[in-house]
């Protein structure tokens, strides 16, 4: 039976992965079936009804028509699987509690179609190739929710981190720790530790999971030819994440900007939003069942790449690619939006993507096959670009092309041709291919246009 003192401490967590608030009893039946068949696919979760979206308690009236009315809309879920329901009085107005635990047959259906919790909201999958692939790697997706079978609580459990975490997630400690695990889903029906929840808050998670580390390379020049530091991060997620950013701006130049005698800004050769976010990324995103690999930061002279095993989730469709998706640990994820440090599952591909663009760097390259992979271009070196990636598939004309127009995009064919020293036939048809090649393009006419040079890699390069 849940106590006033839990549903407090659920309303101050927030809705998130394994909470939801409502109202009141939604008109719809099919929306309350949902939001609990939702639950059931993933890690279980309380719905409260009586409590509006900014937390604040407003009551519900419930009598036996709207006990048998509930009743009646959750028996639409296939298969059938137990709910508990109470009625908690707090602030003298009642609180209508669902909750239940992460389903024994998965896959739950609502009229015939699959809902799955997609970070803090509920979402209908209705595509048959999607469906197919949740029958097909539901266990695989839900890593996080297995029990650590070797995880003994009194000895490996890093309450004083714990208690670091609920303070920056804002989730009060007043209740026992074992009472908020078990509101963040991350107890086992056995009251067995998660993986989830031992890769976040054990002393030592690699005494359970060694193969959970980053590691760290940096290297001379643009190839894996010469390693020049080699570093590999342990410890829990957080502190992976937080020791890698610090690895990373170690290496990165940094500019400081004073505005109106204001502090000064830090301004990073690559903007830190990328860097966080693609970092995140492979940490709430990694295939954590593959043991041969590593989260794996390369530093070049002219690149990061940061990559994780497990390529994209099968069910997401390379067009929705930065769009949508449908997170490997969603437990994990939810922990990591405790603090702040993940939005909307699936925006951060746009948040990295737009503040590439707004620095006017090189746009950054995503791999989708195999290993996962986000390549963050460092500020455009031409010269650099040209050498690495170009010059040996141009001939010499176009390759004095591309550094003439370089120096002055809006330099006239008549002033190439004497500076390159070609015909004009010549000087035609080597600007031809290199538009062929997808590397330059003309903006506007003649007068008043100019030559834009496009930053892409050859092809195989």
């Amino acid at each position: 039976m849940i106590t006033s003192q839990q549903i407090e401490s659920l309303i101050a967590q927030g809705e998130g992965y394994n909470i939801e608030f409502k109202q009141s009893i939604p008109s719809k039946a099919s929306e309350l079936a949902e939001e609990i068949c939702a639950f059931a696919n993933a890690a279980g979760g309380t719905l409260l009804i009586g409590i509006d979206d900014k937390g604040v308690v407003v009551g519900v009236s419930i009598d036996n028509v709207s006990r048998s009315r509930i009743q009646n809309i959750l028996n639409a879920i296939e298969p059938h699987f137990h709910v508990s329901f109470s009625e908690v009085v707090l602030h003298n107005k009642t609180i209508f509690c669902i909750e239940c635990e992460s389903g024994s047959q998965k896959p739950y259906t609502v009229s015939g179609a699959i809902i799955i919790r997609n970070g803090p909201n509920s979402e209908k999958i209705t595509s048959v190739h999607r469906m197919r692939d949740f029958f097909q790697q539901s266990d695989k997706i839900f890593f996080d929710e297995v029990e650590c079978k070797s995880f003994i609580l009194k000895e490996h459990f890093d309450e004083s981190y714990f208690l670091e975490f609920l303070k920056s997630a804002g989730i009060s400690n007043s209740l026992d720790n074992n009472t908020i695990l078990q509101n963040l889903k991350l107890f086992s029906y056995k009251q067995m530790f998660k993986n989830a929840a031992v890769l976040f808050f054990a002393k030592n998670p690699q005494l359970h999971f060694e193969w959970a580390t980053t590691r760290c390379i940096l290297f001379k020049g643009v190839d894996k030819h010469h390693i020049i530091d080699d570093k590999i991060f342990g410890g829990n997620l957080l502190t992976q994440f937080n020791e890698t950013l610090k690895y990373i701006y170690t290496k990165l130049s940094v500019e400081y900007i004073i505005e109106n005698s204001g502090p000064r800004k830090e301004v990073w050769e690559i903007p830190e939003v990328a860097i966080k976010e693609a970092l995140v990324n492979a940490l709430v995103h990694r295939d954590y069942y593959e043991k041969g690999a590593r989260i794996a930061v390369e530093i070049f002279d002219d690149r990061i790449e940061i990559t994780n095993p497990g390529g994209l989730v099968n069910s997401i469709a390379k067009s929705d690619f930065g769009k949508r998706s449908l997170s490997r640990n969603p437990l994990i994820f939810g922990l990591f939006q405790r603090l702040h440090m993940v939005e909307q599952i699936g925006s951060g591909i746009s948040r990295i993507r737009q503040s590439i663009q707004e620095a006017g760097l090189v746009e950054p390259y995503f791999n989708l096959e195999g290993m996962f992979s986000v390549t963050l271009y460092r500020p455009f070196n031409f010269e650099l670009w040209i050498d690495i990636y170009w010059k040996e598939k141009l001939n010499n004309s176009q390759y004095q092309i591309l550094i003439q127009i370089h120096k002055n995009n809006h330099i006239s064919k008549s002033n190439l041709l004497t500076l390159v020293g070609i015909s004009k036939t010549a000087i035609d048809k080597n600007i031809n291919k290199l538009k062929e090649l997808g590397i330059l393009e003309r903006i506007g006419g003649d007068r008043g246009g100019y030559w834009k040079v496009i930053k892409k890699k050859s092809e195989g390069g």
